[in-house]
């Protein structure tokens, strides 16, 4: 899919959201509004319809923005981008058709996208080759997560999915699961949980008691998450989960001096 490289992009019509039948919107703008009218029709946002835009540091073409939306949901800028102004717009293209896409009744979480969502997931793990050990408990807590959470969109659920799979990335489902803790309990904390700055230390922490056991770990991890992260980036996809894992071993990695791994490799793969 392909789009205009002007700062203005035609949209399709969503009832409410144009003025005078004005098709053409500047998309940072339109983003922000977009989010604003859901907050006052009713959604429920916990952090506020703020959007969040985070460029990365650089002194040169091609710019990479990142834009996180209320629900938790993250796209970043999908094109070559020669100013940071077009990497910002390039973000908010894509995060504008994902919003307007995530109206769909398609989107909203009900018992038949729950049952895909479910095969999917079970599906991703098969692809993969991961081990068996603690899978089927993750993908029931994925379930029972979903099932506690029907009616809602995507878009709007993406931060607390994204704190589920980092805690299985993270091997925190198993350790608690190891402890006794039922799936309710579970699903019950971290719902009232923000994904902030406390959560991601608190990860780190686990890749530095990983990284003294095994050495070499954070660097293999951070480099997987990093490709991830820009392939998903460029393609246009949801990049919530691969940017928090990165942000996450980033945390340890600092933690521990950075003298392992040689950051230009990070930057630049």
């Amino acid at each position: 899919m392909v789009y205009p490289e002007e700062p203005f992009w035609v949209l399709p019509t969503v009832t409410g959201f144009y003025e005078d039948r004005d098709y053409r919107v500047n998309v940072v703008e339109a983003l922000q509004e977009f989010w604003q009218m859901k907050q006052s029709r009713g959604a429920d946002l916990k952090n506020g319809a703020l959007v969040i835009y985070e460029s990365i540091p650089s002194n040169s073409q091609p710019y990479v923005c990142f834009v996180t939306l209320p629900g938790g949901s993250c796209f970043g800028s999908f094109q070559n981008c020669p100013t940071k102004a077009e990497a910002r717009r390039s973000s908010a293209k894509i995060a504008l058709m994902n919003s307007v896409f995530n109206e769909h009744p398609s989107r909203r979480i009900s018992d038949e996208f729950i049952l895909k969502a479910v095969q999917d997931a079970r599906a991703s793990f098969k692809s993969t080759q991961q081990g068996t050990d603690g899978t089927e408990s993750g993908i029931e807590a994925f379930r029972f997560m979903l099932e506690a959470n029907k009616g809602r969109t995507m878009l709007e659920f993406q931060e607390l999915m994204t704190v589920f799979q980092l805690l299985h990335w993270n091997g925190s489902l198993k350790a608690m699961r190891e402890r006794h803790c039922s799936r309710q309990e579970v699903v019950a904390h971290y719902s009232n949980r923000s994904l902030d700055d406390e959560m991601r230390a608190q990860m780190s922490l686990d890749w530095i008691a990983r990284e003294h056991e095994s050495p070499g770990v954070i660097r293999r991890e951070l480099l997987l998450a990093e490709r991830e992260l820009e392939t998903s980036r460029m393609a246009g996809r949801e990049l919530r989960f691969p940017k928090e894992k990165k942000d996450i071993l980033m945390i340890a990695h600092n933690q521990l001096g950075g003298s392992n791994l040689n950051s230009a490799s990070i930057d630049h793969l």
